[in-house]
């Protein structure tokens, strides 16, 4: 907001609940149930829809919770933030947070038994993460967790079963978890040791990527059977190329802002991964549409900070 600017009361300050709300993260999320459902079935349906609303809606309550149980913090060292430059109301943030967790269950539902039963879990994971867990131990641990229940979302709302969809679950669980870490110095210097980490971690997710080749699929003939692993590895290449820079130039010198470049760039690089994981399913279409959202994301971070 300029110099200035005045809002008048009652007048919803829009660009601060798209700061409140993180939106160029938003398009990180769509993948995690379209990369499930590639894992169980290979073929997005209008459950899968719903599985990507729900998906959204859970994420955004966990960026208006996270801002709310993070005040007195923000106050302190981020007073920009919506909340302590009072651009947004504690009250309007918790009520967006309640309403977007409802609104998120009421989807998954829509989608079916297994999905509510995988979204339950999401859900208390995102509020456990925000006011619980997000400083200790266990913090990055359950941010992890909460992407890789969302991949599995996608997966259970599809096909109606989670089994097959767990092994890109955990790549991208590990993914997540690497980036988190990191994040936990985004406010002052820190030690080299969290950005070499994820580095190692991206270097051995590619490494995973690149030898298990795509799942074959049931129709008996492929008009370009290589083309699956050749997607595969081009956006594999491009997962690894978003944070390998960044995360290097962060273990070289931690200060806050090359961390918090770091951080930014393992957010983004979610999206290449996801795409990664559903052309390795054998999904192309699924697959180009993910890696399609990359270019939105990183135009959409020129105007609102991803961190």
């Amino acid at each position: 907001m300029s110099a200035g600017q005045a809002i008048t009361p009652g007048t919803p300050d829009l660009r601060a609940w798209a700061e409140l709300l993180r939106l160029p993260a938003l398009f990180t999320v769509p993948g995690d149930a379209l990369a499930g459902a590639a894992a169980a079935t290979g073929r997005p349906d209008r459950r899968t829809v719903l599985a990507v609303t729900s998906s959204l809606c859970l994420y955004e309550a966990g960026m208006a919770l996270n801002d709310w149980a993070d005040r007195d913090e923000d106050a302190a060292e981020r007073p920009h933030r919506p909340l302590p430059s009072g651009r947004v109301r504690p009250a309007a943030a918790l009520g967006a947070a309640c309403a977007l967790t409802a609104a998120g269950l009421a989807l998954a539902a829509g989608a079916g038994r297994p999905a509510l039963a995988v979204a339950t879990p999401l859900a208390a994971t995102v509020w456990s993460y925000d006011l619980l867990l997000k400083h200790t131990p266990a913090g990055p641990f359950a941010m992890a967790a909460a992407r890789g229940l969302d991949l599995l979302l996608g997966a259970a709302a599809t096909g109606g079963r989670i089994r097959p969809a767990l092994p890109p679950a955990v790549l991208l669980s590990t993914h997540t978890l690497a980036v988190t870490t990191v994040s936990r110095h985004e406010t002052r210097d820190g030690t080299p040791a969290a950005p070499f980490a994820a580095l190692a971690t991206t270097g051995a997710l590619t490494w995973l990527l690149h030898r298990r080749a795509p799942r074959a699929r049931s129709a008996p003939r492929q008009r370009h059977p290589g083309l699956p692993a050749a997607t595969t590895a081009v956006l594999t290449a491009a997962y690894a190329a978003t944070v390998a820079r960044p995360y290097l130039h962060a273990a070289l010198n931690p200060s806050p802002p090359l961390t918090q470049r770091a951080v930014g760039a393992g957010i983004r690089a979610t999206i290449p991964l996801q795409s990664a994981l559903a052309a390795r399913s054998g999904t192309i279409g699924t697959a180009l549409f993910t890696a399609a959202l990359a270019p939105l994301a990183r135009r959409f971070a020129k105007r609102v900070s991803v961190t």
